[in-house]
């Protein structure tokens, strides 16, 4: 008893546990014990790295010792945000969630073995954390400097078992926006055993800072593999380029797909429309929806430096969306922040998480920019929730055209001024219907509140007009709106092409390409249809041989292709590509051509093909 006396000390216990255990294991047994093994292995790394030493770890518990307060708060805080969004990326509800108790007080080693009262008190203030949460007692929230940046709730007086006087304690959640702190240098191990360093460090406990420990989901692993700059599919650009990838739904209701994809999109839209940020389109990105990729993967193959993943849970009139903001050519996190927001706050919690992003990347904003982002589309949610039903209908194109049209026509009863629905529904129109009556009456209220999609829509029916000038100052005017937005590039090329300034057009796709890395086979008939103006007859035959290896049966392809090879004398080739269209195309498109050149090109070619 004597030995075992004399190796008592003081020291700082955390002990953690799994909430709600045998409800886990009720579910599946192997695959609880499997994660729960999974979850206490990843916290004990990250305790090591914080200069902590487990002790124990058994099957549904874990006890650990610290010589410093700072190191054990981050330690846990780390964990429980890794833990948060390994658990959001799981596909069923056996998520484990682990409590964490934090408390001062003297510990007996013996045997390798820890007990006393400091570890008692850790069990029984932990047993008052909320699933994922972190509680501490007084001691420690005496050395935490009142200015760090996180909340401390007090809990007051609380009665544990086993303790005659009630203990002091305080729920900790750390203030959004702060960054964990990396681990502090280990000091001399010689040194630290002396007598005098155990004090020194002791009496540093009760004054050292708990600083910058960021909240909810910043993984405790503090580095990903980083992305290599050299394997990049496209140099990176000469300002900050992020890609934004498709949150996940961690909504009980799985219909909720569609609006968890249209915060996603929202989000791509307020950051695309920052003339000093490089944004990679929403179609590329949402490529990744529903796979397991790395964030290493994403950069490397759409050339950015910044990834952002999170998840966004909605039920009944709540909304939560976790989010990490990632450097991917260092694998460090730059930000993380979990925002919680009544579903009627929709809007406002929109506006703060691009905030956050827009402060993470210190961007400055124009005052025009500003505006921009502080507008608001619509003040209704009602409107704002079918219009993205509608939406997500709208991205299944062709196909969900018709679908999308009553969602579209909904939004706008709830709300009339909603620009972008009436830019929508014109956009269906002319695009799924072919009716422009109808497109230019919901272009022309759209235009009330301009959105890019309206101007965008507006080039292209001054294009099927044979209004090239209009249509050229239609598409500058969607790309100043949103000067990210592929489309609008894509809208300026077909403006281009049609008025006679194909060099300029091919400039324009190509940026349209580099924003949507994995662009559709459109962007390849418009590339090449750029390069048949300029007279490069043999790079738009390998343009349009590329598009049509992807889509075989793309009729304007393979008609602007017959054209291409009579120039080319590829007269054989010619007539195959004519027996797949099953006709020979006529002259008549070339009517679209503001110039006489461009008419006589297209036609001689066609020409040529039929001799």
């Amino acid at each position: 008893m004597a030995k075992d006396y004399l190796s008592g000390k003081l020291a700082v216990i955390l002990h953690a546990d799994v909430a709600g255990s045998t409800a886990l294991v009720h579910q599946d047994e192997q695959l609880a014990h499997e994660r729960i093994q999974d979850a206490f292995q990843r916290f004990s790394r990250n305790i090591e790295k914080y200069h902590g030493l487990v002790h124990e770890l058994r099957g549904d518990a874990l006890l650990a010792e610290f010589e410093r307060a700072s190191d054990a708060v981050a330690a846990a805080l780390a964990f429980q945000a890794d833990q948060a969004y390994n658990n959001s990326r799981l596909t069923d509800d056996l998520r484990p969630t682990i409590r964490v108790g934090i408390a001062l007080g003297e510990v007996i080693i013996a045997d390798n073995t820890v007990t006393g009262a400091g570890v008692v008190l850790a069990q029984r203030v932990e047993q008052l954390a909320d699933a994922g949460g972190l509680c501490i007692t007084a001691a420690l929230h005496e050395a935490i400097p009142r200015r760090m940046p996180f909340d401390l709730e007090d809990l007051g007086d609380q009665l544990l078992k086993g303790f005659d006087d009630p203990v002091h304690v305080y729920r900790v959640e750390l203030s959004p926006g702060e960054s964990i702190p990396s681990p502090a240098k280990e000091t001399n191990p010689e040194t630290s055993k002396s007598p005098e360093r155990l004090k020194f460090a002791i009496a540093v406990f009760l004054v050292v800072v708990v600083a910058g420990i960021a909240y909810w989901l910043l993984p405790s692993e503090a580095m990903k593999e980083p992305a290599s700059i050299e394997r990049m599919a496209f140099p990176l650009p000469d300002k900050p380029s992020i890609a934004v990838l498709p949150f996940n739904n961690m909504s009980d209701d799985t219909q909720q797909e569609y609006f968890v994809d249209g915060m996603t999109e929202d989000l791509i839209t307020d950051l695309s429309k920052l003339s000093n940020l490089f944004v990679v389109a929403r179609n590329s990105v949402f490529t990744y929806k529903g796979k397991s990729v790395t964030i290493k993967q994403v950069a490397e193959e759409l050339g950015v430096r910044y990834v952002l993943e999170g998840s966004v849970r909605k039920a009944d009139n709540q909304v939560r969306i976790n989010a990490q903001l990632i450097d991917a050519t260092t694998g460090g996190h730059i930000w993380a922040d979990r925002f919680d927001r009544r579903y009627s706050e929709i809007f406002s919690l929109q506006d703060e998480l691009t905030s956050h992003i827009v402060a993470a990347l210190a961007l400055k904003l124009s005052p025009a920019e500003e505006k921009r982002l502080a507008q608001h589309e619509t003040d209704s949610v009602q409107a704002y929730e079918a219009f993205l039903q509608g939406w997500a209908y709208y991205e299944q194109r062709p196909k969900g055209f018709a679908d999308a049209v009553p969602f579209f026509k909904k939004a706008i009863a709830i709300d009339p001024d909603y620009g972008r629905a009436q830019a929508a529904l014109a956009a269906t129109y002319i695009l799924g219907f072919s009716n422009r009556n109808l497109a230019q009456e919901h272009l022309h209220k759209a235009m009330v509140n301009p959105t890019t999609v309206a101007h965008r829509v507006a080039s292209l029916l001054h294009t099927i007009n044979d209004e090239h000038d209009e249509a050229i100052a239609e598409a500058e005017r969607a790309i100043a709106l949103d000067p990210n937005d592929p489309v609008g590039y894509f809208a300026m090329n077909r403006a281009l092409t049609f008025a006679g300034k194909p060099a300029e057009a091919v400039d324009n796709i190509k940026k349209a390409m580099r924003l949507n890395p994995h662009y559709p086979p459109i962007y390849l008939y418009r590339l090449g249809f750029a390069q048949f103006g300029m007279e490069r007859y043999k790079d738009t035959a390998a343009t349009l041989e590329r598009a049509i290896l992807r889509v075989p049966d793309m009729e304007n392809s393979l008609e602007l292709l017959v054209s291409t090879y009579g120039h080319l004398g590829r007269l054989s080739e010619a007539k195959s590509i004519r027996k797949q269209l099953g006709y020979w195309p006529d002259c008549s498109y070339g009517n679209k051509f503001k110039e006489q050149a461009d008419r006589e090109r297209w036609c001689e070619g066609l020409r040529k093909a039929r001799l």
